[in-house]
């Protein structure tokens, strides 16, 4: 699953609110088994808003892909996500990427995400924990998706 911030809410920073955002996810129900730094990109589409943050992490999901994306939903809530615009200043956006490679296409579900294999700043923090990560569709690895992703090109680790 993939993460991203760029506004703090309640919390000191978009890395702050990030990691107070893992830390539901076992009371979800997803315990982590790995994941990512924090990396950061430009806004997009409005270069003046906030850069963003964003990582990625794999959970143990043993419930359904729509239980899955309903369980990110309340947590995105719990976090102040307010969604109406596209591409708007957020708190927290959670996107399931991936769900045991499972293929699914719902009005409120997709999978694999339609749009992950194309963002750097998705493909490169899950080259960084699972560089063979194989998508369930294009067959090509997390890092060879990251080498040829076209959005948020200026994606990099925060450290």
């Amino acid at each position: 699953m993939a993460l991203g911030s760029n506004l703090a809410g309640d919390h000191a920073s978009p890395e702050d609110l990030l990691e107070a955002a893992l830390s539901f996810f076992s009371e979800a129900g997803l315990p982590i088994l790995r994941r990512s730094c924090w990396w950061r990109s430009s806004p997009w589409p409005d270069p003046s808003a906030n850069e963003y943050r964003n990582g990625v992490a794999i959970v143990e999901a043993t419930i359904t892909p729509q239980e899955t994306i309903r369980r990110l939903l309340e947590i995105e809530a719990r976090f102040g996500r307010a969604r109406g615009v596209r591409n708007a200043d957020r708190t927290l956006d959670l996107d399931l990427i991936d769900h045991g490679g499972s293929l699914m296409q719902s009005p409120g579900l997709t999978l694999p995400h339609p749009r992950a294999h194309e963002r750097l700043f998705v493909m490169g923090p899950l080259a960084e924990i699972a560089p063979d990560w194989r998508h369930p569709v294009l067959g090509l690895t997390a890092s060879e998706l990251a080498g040829r992703a076209t959005a948020g090109r200026d994606a990099r680790p925060a450290r």
